[in-house]
């Protein structure tokens, strides 16, 4: 069973008696929403790393996009040079989260704003967490609402990703749905790519496979695989692409979380299930 405590920027999901919550979301106002920690199923290991030193701007998972209308939401002004393009996050967590059964649910809504504080866009995460006992199916329908129109440019990576805690002594591997393994996957597209690692505080090796749903624009999407196993499935790596004023563009996704690592089958049998 899972229950789910709030307030105005964070809410956590635990399971009913547990003082730990196995996922969090975090919502502060002015700053970019992000889940961390995501927790091993049946552990107290978080599958998630906040803001790594190789990469500080990265926030477990999360949404980030490097040129919309030439304007950055990735690197949060952290680098002093791209700082002035960069643009803000305004974020609030929509209604109240719930929890039945195995089950929980929740929405942030985020406004993104041109350096000069115009609304550029509406951003809503509406998630759904499924607890299985040996696995999590974490689900999103991320939407992008334009406030005025808008031009997502061609980009190696953007949209949303998960940062793991890689480290080079224990290292990791990638495989996708094609069967590429390791830097055969970047750039390339895939229904699915699935991460496994070693994580601290658990014994063995964990896996996230993230999914791209069939309606998804450039299904199957290209990916973003980067040196420290960070993913994205990314429609910027494909060409530039257009929402007008007024309109909205929509994408699902599912992370399926283990804490040890499944077969190809497993996984390409929770995409079908996932995909109709």
């Amino acid at each position: 069973m899972l229950e789910v405590t709030s307030d105005a920027g964070w809410a956590g999901i635990f399971h009913t008696g547990s003082p730990t919550p196995i996922v969090v979301q975090n919502a502060s106002p002015d700053t970019r929403p992000y889940i961390h920690p995501i927790v091993v199923p049946g552990g107290t290991a978080a599958i998630t790393e906040d803001a790594p030193g190789h990469h500080p701007w990265q926030h477990g998972l999360y949404v980030g996009l490097n040129d919309v209308n030439g304007i950055g939401f990735w690197l949060e002004g952290l680098r002093p040079a791209a700082a002035p393009t960069d643009g803000t996050f305004h974020p609030r967590l929509r209604d109240t989260p719930k929890a039945e059964g195995n089950r929980a649910w929740w929405s942030v809504a985020t406004e993104y704003r041109h350096p000069d504080g115009s609304p550029m866009m509406r951003e809503t995460q509406d998630w759904l967490l499924t607890d299985h006992g040996d696995r999590y199916d974490l689900d999103v329908v991320l939407t992008f609402h334009a406030e005025v129109a808008l031009t997502f440019g061609e980009y190696p990576y953007g949209g949303l990703f998960l940062r793991m805690p890689y480290r080079k002594e224990t290292g990791g591997h990638v495989v996708n749905s094609e069967g590429l393994e390791g830097p055969e996957t970047e750039q390339q597209r895939a229904r699915w790519v699935a991460v496994r690692m070693e994580v601290p505080g658990h014994t063995g090796e964990t896996q996230v496979a993230m999914m791209d749903h069939p309606g998804n624009l450039e299904h199957p999407v290209p990916w973003r695989v980067d040196n420290e196993l960070g993913v994205a499935p990314s429609a910027c790596v494909a060409g530039a692409w257009s929402v007008e004023a007024g309109s909205s563009r929509a994408f699902r996704h599912r992370l399926a979380v283990f804490a040890a690592p499944v077969d190809t089958t497993t996984i390409d049998e929770i995409w079908t299930a996932f995909a109709r």
